[in-house]
């Protein structure tokens, strides 16, 4: 019982506190894909512009609650990797993610105190994604609905239904924030997002018969399956025997949003810290 009472305080809290608690805000930077289709950890290259939305609401010096919206892009090719397998493979991938969040930040120092403080946070999400490409007329294509590798066919029964759209993520990272005046915080924040999909990128396993695909989904399935024809001065173009690797489904796929972000504090001037910003301005 008493955990239970101390779980609703907890959550009455927000609507209890003082306006000053509270501070609303955003973050403007970028966004980073991990996954089958980026040879690094993380590719720079396909680095793409993010932004986001933030409430953040102080419980005592040192814990702070937060809730976000955001939106980024996430992209990567096989044509500028390095690995002659993977370029052979050409295949390619955008998706716009939309993600809402909820988490709480650790504050290392008291920033009313020492008017800075490095933080660490984590929390959880749920975000949307849906991956397309271009094919070799320029035309955009959503992939999920062409089952690339058998997803929903009766003749691949292990690999389940089509991937969801909507998922679950954990968001951790660390930032640090300056107390630039009496109201405005300015930070930098990098900020991981771990998924339980490795479908970001429409790549996890194998290659399903090359007929089976054409039967049940089209020749463009086919097409947006392998596009290895597509670079045949390189490399050889024939579409890759039932159970060829395509992907590996050992590791889920990640995004990253970080960047600057900005919050200003509601309420009342009283308790308010002077910065020392503000000092040299004072009269």
């Amino acid at each position: 019982m008493k955990k239970i009472i101390g779980f609703v305080l907890i959550l009455s809290a927000p609507f209890t506190s003082k306006a000053q608690d509270w501070h609303v805000g955003g973050i403007l930077g970028i966004s980073n894909y991990s996954g089958d289709l980026s040879e690094k950890r993380i590719d720079f290259r396909y680095t793409r512009p993010m932004v986001g939305i933030m409430v953040k609401r102080d419980i005592n010096r040192f814990l702070t609650l937060r809730a976000g919206f955001s939106y980024g892009n996430i992209a990567g090719a096989d044509s500028t990797n390095r690995d002659t397998s993977l370029m052979a493979r050409n295949l390619s991938f955008r998706s716009n993610i939309w993600e809402g969040q909820l988490g709480a930040e650790l504050n290392i120092l008291d920033i009313d105190d020492k008017g800075y403080t490095p933080y660490v946070f984590a929390g959880v999400s749920l975000f949307s994604f849906y991956p397309w490409a271009k094919d070799a007329a320029g035309n955009k294509v959503p992939l999920r609905r062409l089952s690339t590798e058998g997803q929903g066919m009766p003749q691949y029964p292990e690999r389940g239904n089509q991937y969801a759209l909507h998922q679950v993520s954990i968001p951790f990272g660390a930032g640090f924030k300056y107390l630039f005046t009496d109201r405005w915080t300015i930070g930098i924040e990098v900020g991981l997002r771990a998924t339980f999909t490795d479908y970001l990128d429409d790549v996890s396993t194998t290659y399903i018969d090359q007929n089976t695909l054409l039967a049940e989904r089209g020749q463009q399935a086919v097409d947006m399956a392998y596009r290895g024809d597509e670079v045949t001065k390189l490399f050889p173009g024939t579409y890759p025997l039932d159970g060829t690797q395509r992907g590996s489904a050992k590791y889920k796929d990640w995004y990253v949003f970080s960047g600057l972000t900005f919050m200003y504090r509601l309420g009342g001037s009283d308790g308010l810290k002077k910065t020392n910003f503000s000092r040299c301005f004072k009269m």
